[in-house]
């Protein structure tokens, strides 16, 4: 499938990101298609001012780098102004209601990215405003993260349908999320962690689900071998998430197996790629040898976010342009 010249199934209606769950592998193809567009017209200094006066306001109850700098650059490159809203210093972080917030934000916004702890403020926030919400991180998913990393794999494999990626570490967000993906498009994943520490088992069910139709397999296992042999892609993160700090000395021990390094990469493919979202914890979930050697792709992946992104933000805002 070549995503560089791909010709859409459907039409793209989707109003918000809210998690990979409800979305095709055709809506996805659309969004990672457009979004090396995109990637390539930055390149060579072509303008794409696509969502020209449109303006994006952007939540954060959680800190971030890549999140807030990619999605306040992505929409300024599209000709449009992102505002940037700590939650601590609008109404909604002193006891506004959710249903207020969205009701007001979509009289002066064209579209809200929201990056925080629970799920379901995000769906809230969809619920109650007229125009689209961005999962920018939540607790339990994270999707624009894994839209990157479906880019960034495409990118370097040329295919997605067929690959294997392992992720060795935390049943978290991101784990939730590339199950989702991965699932999706065709790709086979292997999910290794701690006992205690597995996905949800819902997400891990509708993975399974996915799977049935696009031909992949789900596997989630304790055995961090097991996941890596013969991986396409060899995926980590950090053992304690934000707000998990009180929990970080217990996780490392809990992990300690679990760690990403020289031995286990090289159950992979000889040609496999090692990701990770960043921030990375060098010598605990990874080695340097690993993050920092030539199979390495976490730089190209954090770039991709923006990419990415930008694709998201002009199908939903952009009244499909």
């Amino acid at each position: 499938m070549d995503l560089y010249n791909y010709t859409p199934q459907n039409p793209f209606k989707k109003k918000h990101l809210l998690s990979l769950k409800d979305y095709s592998a055709d809506e996805i193809y659309q969004i990672i298609s457009l979004a090396l567009k995109l990637k390539s017209e930055y390149k060579k200094g072509i303008p794409h001012p696509l969502l020209k006066g449109k303006a994006l306001g952007m939540i954060f109850a959680k800190s971030s780098t890549r999140t807030r700098v990619s999605f306040e650059i992505g929409i300024h490159q599209l000709g449009g102004y992102g505002l940037f809203l700590n939650s601590s210093d609008i109404q909604l972080g002193r006891g506004e209601t959710i249903k207020d917030t969205a009701k007001v934000l979509s009289r002066y916004l064209d579209g809200i990215m929201i990056r925080t702890f629970d799920q379901e403020d995000v769906e809230d926030l969809a619920k109650y405003s007229s125009i689209p919400v961005i999962n920018g991180l939540t607790d339990l998913f994270h999707p624009c993260q894994i839209l990157a990393d479906l880019m960034t794999i495409y990118e370097v494999k040329g295919k997605l349908k067929g690959l294997k990626l392992a992720y060795i570490g935390d049943g978290n967000n991101v784990a939730h999320s590339l199950l989702l993906g991965c699932s999706i498009v065709g790709m086979d994943i292997s999910i290794a962690c701690p006992a205690g520490y597995e996905p949800n088992e819902k997400i891990v069910e509708l993975a399974q689900n996915n799977s049935l139709t696009s031909g992949s397999q789900v596997c989630i296992t304790h055995d961090p071998s097991e996941a890596a042999t013969e991986a396409d892609i060899v995926y980590t993160d950090v053992w304690a998430s934000m707000g998990q700090e009180k929990e970080a000395q217990q996780r490392i021990k809990a992990f300690a197996s679990y760690q990403v390094n020289a031995e286990l990469f090289s159950l992979a493919n000889d040609n496999a790629i090692f990701l990770h979202c960043l921030p990375a914890h060098r010598g605990e979930e990874v080695t340097e040898e690993v993050i920092d050697g030539p199979q390495s792709f976490i730089y190209h992946q954090a770039e991709n976010r923006l990419h990415a992104q930008k694709a998201v933000m002009v199908l939903l805002m952009g009244n499909n342009l």
